[in-house]
């Protein structure tokens, strides 16, 4: 029976190391596991932190990208509004500019016609004048060859006349 003896159950030391056991894990529990738990429950608090001050620059994010988009959109419709704006006011200048260079072409044609007139009829006129003084030289000529002085005197009277007449009417 001494072989029973080294396998042998006691109680005493079984009750001993359980209780030694339930006094350790009592001492880890209130020692190690509450401050663990404490330190736990900060970093839980600290990322859930983390993740939600991450979920609200995300939606800021968003917010300043849907922004930034409007006011894209909003900048190409002031731009094309801009760009209609100038072609307009360009086309308005461009026939303003044509209608007074149409007017002043007009201007200068009208001027350019009376002075052509009135150099006609000033070439007309001297014309007409070189005629009558070469009229007048020529029918002198003839005149004299022609014409004695008692028929000389009868025209100069005569002509003196019809000068007086002229002046009455």
């Amino acid at each position: 029976m001494q072989s029973l003896d080294i396998i042998s159950v006691n109680i005493w030391l079984i009750i001993i190391s359980l209780l030694n056991l339930v006094i350790l894990f009592l001492i880890l529990k209130h020692f190690l596991f509450k401050p663990v738990k404490k330190i736990m429950a900060e970093r839980q608090e600290a990322v859930d932190s983390r993740f939600s001050e991450a979920d609200r620059k995300i939606s800021e994010a968003d917010k300043a990208k849907a922004d930034y988009e409007a006011r894209l959109a909003h900048a190409d419709a002031d731009a094309e509004e801009i760009i209609e704006k100038a072609r307009i006011s360009a086309k308005k200048q461009s026939e303003l500019i044509v209608g007074d260079a149409k007017n002043r072409a007009g201007i200068i044609v009208k001027n350019a016609e009376a002075e052509a007139e009135k150099h006609l009829r000033d070439s007309n006129e001297a014309i007409k004048k070189e005629i009558a003084d070469i009229s007048v030289d020529i029918a002198e000529k003839l005149v004299e060859r022609q014409i004695d002085e008692s028929d000389r005197q009868k025209l100069v009277d005569e002509f003196i006349d019809s000068i007086g007449d002229d002046d009455e009417k």
